[in-house]
């Protein structure tokens, strides 16, 4: 994945150093080109040092405007007014805005990612339309303190992987849960468990790479969740389970990673008093992955089955029941005993048309296998 990163005089020029980073951290050669107004923020240096290759900064006999406008990706990070307004009407008198022509004419993806006061960002608004119709992508700044800020290194990450991406899900949308439910008690106490989110979330991530539309249904996420994908936030099992009856026939996937309580206590309107025993009575909550298939029978779902202490043969049987009673395409069986809750890693066996044993790995590679696997049988 070639890359060439472009940093204009913004202020937020600083975070650029990160990015780089991170996008190397992810595969990316990285070629840098800095405006006379970045280079009076942060020195060359820094970015050669980032990228590891020399900074382009001015135009020579190489004409390299044109020798790296044919590459898989031109990011614009931070995009002032001026260079968008300047790429909005073709002005090509600096080498960034020269390659910026050059790229568009190539049909090279271009990302830009606006930095600037808000009333600036306000007054450009037609020139990024304007370039959005021709195929710009934008990534939407944080708007606080009055400005529109350089977005959180995240947000651009997944931008620039999805337009490199083969976009296998272009056109699809996407729905996962994530989280741990919480059953509440009385007003201050409940039933919860460790679920982290983490699985969910590389999920949507992995969905939101390869060109879907995806919607995030968190259970009590404490994870920060990137801008692009949508949020739907419920904390109960009864809350999860409307929202999915809810949003469901407009969806293609469904991934239900959320752990999700298998029963909820007898709720007090007021709050229990912690000087005497008190025994509690669990009612089962509806099984939400049961009813997926009877609201939306073309839906592609995937379920997580979730044992402790099982051996493989007891793990492939309970998801292949998982599999019978709701008719899911896919099932992610894991013993929690190997890898809890809230760990980075997993060792998972997936049970759909045939078994798949697989080794202990990161979710972010599971993430990858599990959509590459829905990709395929869509």
């Amino acid at each position: 994945m070639d890359i060439i990163l472009c940093v204009t005089g913004s202020i937020a020029a600083v975070e650029a150093v990160k990015l780089a980073r991170e996008l190397r951290r992810q595969g990316a050669n990285i070629k840098c080109f800095m405006s006379d107004g970045a280079c009076n923020i942060i020195h060359p240096y820094a970015m050669e040092f980032a990228t590891g290759d020399d900074v382009i900064l001015e135009l020579t006999g190489e004409i390299e405007h044109v020798k790296y406008a044919n590459v898989d990706l031109i990011l614009v990070a931070p995009a002032t007014a001026n260079v968008i307004s300047k790429f909005a009407c073709k002005i090509a008198d600096n080498p960034i805005n020269a390659l910026l022509i050059a790229a568009l004419g190539y049909g090279t993806p271009i990302v830009m990612v606006p930095s600037m006061d808000l009333s600036m960002y306000r007054a450009i608004k037609y020139n990024m339309e304007k370039l959005t119709q021709e195929g710009v992508i934008f990534v939407p700044p944080r708007m606080e303190e009055g400005k529109a800020k350089f977005p959180h290194l995240d947000d651009i990450v997944l931008t620039v992987l999805r337009e490199t991406s083969t976009k296998n899900l272009r056109g699809k949308k996407v729905l996962v849960s994530a989280g741990g439910t919480y059953e509440a008690l009385d007003p201050v106490r409940g039933i919860c468990n460790l679920s982290s989110g983490k699985m969910g979330l590389e999920l949507a991530k992995e969905a939101f790479i390869q060109g879907a539309d995806v919607t995030l249904l968190g259970a009590n996420l404490s994870l920060r969740v990137p801008s692009c994908i949508g949020m739907v936030n419920v904390i109960s099992a009864a809350e999860m389970f409307d929202k999915v009856q809810e949003l469901i026939e407009d969806f293609d996937v469904f991934i239900s990673a959320a752990a999700v309580a298998d029963f909820k206590p007898e709720y007090s309107e007021t709050k229990i008093p912690s000087s005497k025993e008190k025994i509690l009575k669990l009612e089962p909550n509806p099984k939400i992955i049961d009813s997926v298939k009877t609201l939306n029978p073309n839906i592609y779902l995937v379920g997580f089955k979730a044992e402790y202490d099982v051996s493989e043969d007891e793990l492939i049987e309970s998801a292949r029941e998982q599999m019978e009673r709701s008719g899911a395409d896919l099932v992610v069986a894991n013993d929690l005993a190997v890898e809890g809750f809230g760990s980075n890693k997993i060792r998972p066996i997936l049970v759909y048309d045939r078994v798949e044993k697989l080794p202990r790995m990161g979710k972010r590679e599971l993430s990858r296998i599990i959509i590459q696997v829905v990709s395929q049988n869509l």
